[in-house]
């Protein structure tokens, strides 16, 4: 159940002029009278009366505000009326973090609608720098013709006769700690504490129907393959008027033979060869926003790392960006026609490194075979 003082929109230390005031206000704007065949406004109106009927009444206001116990018409965790343990759960929440009797005592509501789950696929450079993608869902939205209510237009539900309106189902049993309470959602009324006798034609009682809709997803920049971004509200509608479910949408990120990544870094691999590793070259690197030169110095080896400050991916965090790494592998040729391998074994000779003998090649041997 709502906070009294919330529901009349006026602080804990109101006084009674204030309270009587904001009542006033309240309820000519939510009298029945005003709105007609209006059940929600109807709802609203019962919630105004019964929270002033608390606040108005010092000694009730004060047992209010100690233990969130309304005297018998509901308040902050109250318990029901002749309840033993009204009050003591709320007490034990506030020092021990939990209810000993469970959800003893909480008026019932509408059961909050289910979550959705779906999957987002973005390239690299979407994920890196953010976009706003477009899904379409099917799923259970607010039922246009009752607003959600599940009754059909012009008639209105009823108190639940099972659960007296409470939205649950209190039990009583014995332990060796003596008796303890437990509750659960009435299952005649599923925990809306209201039954239904005339039901929508449309959505049948339910309070919705099923429709496509479409979803502007923003992703933030800096996701990563995995990331998981939630959409409050925006998943299925719950039956009966209730509070949506969230929409949890999973990113994947194409792979690309361009990058790897690791975190807000990414990995290019460059293949050079032998002599531009020992004499030097240089490397244009097609990065996420722009191509970079890489200066790969006389002597690289392989495996070497050259860092780009500031051209990796962004932070997630908003953390500046991460860093463009470029890998240089020296690529060593398999095969060499006569003059490579006339001077590659004259280098080596003259570095005095010890190397296979030159084989001849097709015309060389050729020519010995005629002489």
């Amino acid at each position: 159940m709502s906070d009294h003082y919330e529901t009349l929109g006026v602080s804990q230390h109101a006084t009674d002029d204030e309270i009587k005031r904001a009542y006033r206000d309240l309820a000519r704007r939510y009298h029945p009278d005003s709105n007609p065949d209006d059940a929600r406004a109807e709802e609203r109106f019962k919630e105004i009366t019964a929270a002033y009927e608390v606040l108005r009444d010092p000694e009730r206001r004060r047992r209010y505000d100690v233990f969130g116990d309304g005297g018998g018409t509901g308040g902050r965790g109250g318990g029901a009326p002749g309840d033993p343990f009204s009050g003591f759960g709320d007490l034990f929440d506030a020092f021990f973090g939990g209810d000993p009797f469970g959800s003893r005592g909480r008026q019932g509501g509408p059961v909050r609608g289910d979550d959705a789950e779906t999957v987002v696929e973005l390239t690299l450079a979407e994920a890196a720098f953010g976009t706003t993608h477009t899904l379409e869902a099917r799923l259970p939205v607010e039922c246009p013709r009752c607003d959600g209510s599940g009754c059909e237009p012009g008639t209105f539900p009823t108190r639940c006769d099972v659960c007296g309106g409470e939205g649950e189902v209190r039990q009583v049993r014995r332990s060796i700690l003596g008796q303890i309470m437990t509750s659960s959602p009435c299952g005649v009324c599923a925990g809306t504490g209201r039954r239904i006798l005339t039901q929508c034609k449309d959505c049948r009682g339910d309070g919705r129907v099923m429709s496509q809709r479409t979803i502007d997803v923003d992703v933030p920049a800096g996701v990563d393959d995995g990331t998981r971004l939630r959409l409050a509200g925006r998943g299925a509608a719950a039956a009966r008027g209730g509070p949506p479910g969230d929409l949890y949408v999973t990113i994947r990120v194409t792979s690309t033979s361009e990058f790897e990544r690791h975190g807000d870094d990414l990995l290019a691999v460059r293949r050079v060869g032998i002599a531009q590793a020992a004499l030097g070259t240089e490397l244009e690197i097609d990065g996420l926003d722009g191509a970079h030169t890489v200066s790969v110095p006389a002597g690289t080896q392989p495996g070497q790392l050259f860092r780009i400050k500031g051209a990796g991916v962004p932070s997630l965090r908003g953390r500046g960006r991460g860093d463009l790494l470029v890998r240089v592998d020296v690529e060593v040729p398999t095969k060499l026609d006569d003059e490579e391998a006339e001077l590659l074994h004259r280098l080596a000779e003259h570095r005095g490194e010890a190397v296979a003998p030159p084989s001849k090649g097709v015309f060389a041997r050729l020519r010995s075979a005629f002489q």
